[in-house]
């Protein structure tokens, strides 16, 4: 029988650029001999519908064509089946295929490389929300400051990424108040005033801004990062270090690793792949190779 692919699709993502990759996609590997059928979602809740419709035909993969929050619900489609999932980037953050590789060259390059079938396992994150819902994530959950910046992104009539991120940074700055966190990690607890804690399975999240810069997929932890509280000034001068991860080594920045992470405070929604969660309490659990992810990069 021929290879069998299901593409998930968000066909405003990128400004449309999503819809345009797709179709492309499907011409190829049509002419390379697979059968492909197209899953295209109006909103979040129908793209993880769709992923999860998609999951149960057991395809031989479920490809994500569009930015971090299709491949956020494209996961609850896979996780817990044997269907390969791959990312397509055509989104204004990409953190998750900045992850795993980006696809280069032609539509018929891409294809060959998803009918290739080459793997590899990646842990996520099983997440228990205040209400006792549970979702799963890829990247990094956000939970503070960052969070607080990703709803006014969210807000705004322009596209984000990271100039996006940078103009809703500073409009936070203005008001914010250190939250109250606790924090346990494994049993280690941490409960002091703060201005953010990630919980990392990947090192990014925001467009290439690397809070959980030594986040590794695949090593069966977590990468929770704390920042303390601090002038806002101080704060902001310490911001741009995040692009390279070497915010890490800062006196008021705690790096610690978990299986098992809770956080609490008064810290309003929590952002995890971009998607809005919910506040706290979180509970955040690795789940150690729960998908497998296609290769698509030599």
């Amino acid at each position: 029988m021929p290879p069998h692919i299901a593409l998930l699709v968000n066909p405003a993502s990128g400004r449309r650029r999503a819809a345009v990759i797709a179709v492309r996609l499907k011409a190829a590997l049509r002419d390379a001999g697979a059968r492909v059928h197209v899953y295209t979602g109006c909103s979040a809740a129908d793209s993880r519908r769709l992923a999860r419709l998609a999951a149960a035909d057991r395809p031989d993969a479920l490809v994500a064509v569009g930015g971090d929050g299709l491949v956020h619900q494209a996961l609850q489609g896979v996780v817990g089946t044997d269907v390969p999932l791959a990312v397509i980037p055509a989104g204004s953050g990409n953190d998750v295929a900045r992850a795993f590789g980006f696809p280069r060259g032609s539509a018929h390059k891409v294809a060959e490389a998803i009918l290739a079938g080459r793997t590899r396992p990646s842990d996520v994150v099983r997440l228990t929300t205040a209400d006792g819902a549970q979702r799963y994530y890829m990247s990094v959950l956000a939970c503070g400051f960052d969070a607080r910046v990703n709803e006014r992104v969210n807000n705004f009539r322009f596209g984000a990424g990271r100039a996006g991120y940078l103009v809703g940074l500073l409009a936070e700055l203005r008001s914010f108040q250190p939250v109250d966190f606790e924090i346990d990690v494994d049993g280690h607890r941490i409960a002091e005033p703060g201005m953010l804690v990630a919980v990392g399975n990947t090192s990014a999240y925001g467009g290439g801004m690397h809070v959980c810069a030594e986040a590794v997929p695949d090593d069966g932890l977590l990468d929770v990062v704390f920042v303390r509280q601090g002038p806002l000034g101080r704060f902001l001068r310490m911001f741009p270090k995040v692009f390279t991860g070497s915010h890490l080594g800062l006196d008021e920045v705690v790096s610690v690793q978990g299986r098992t992470v809770t956080i609490r405070g008064d810290a309003g929604a929590a952002y995890a792949d971009g998607e809005r969660i919910g506040p706290p309490t979180l509970v955040c659990e690795v789940v150690p190779k729960a998908v497998e992810m296609l290769e698509l990069t030599s």
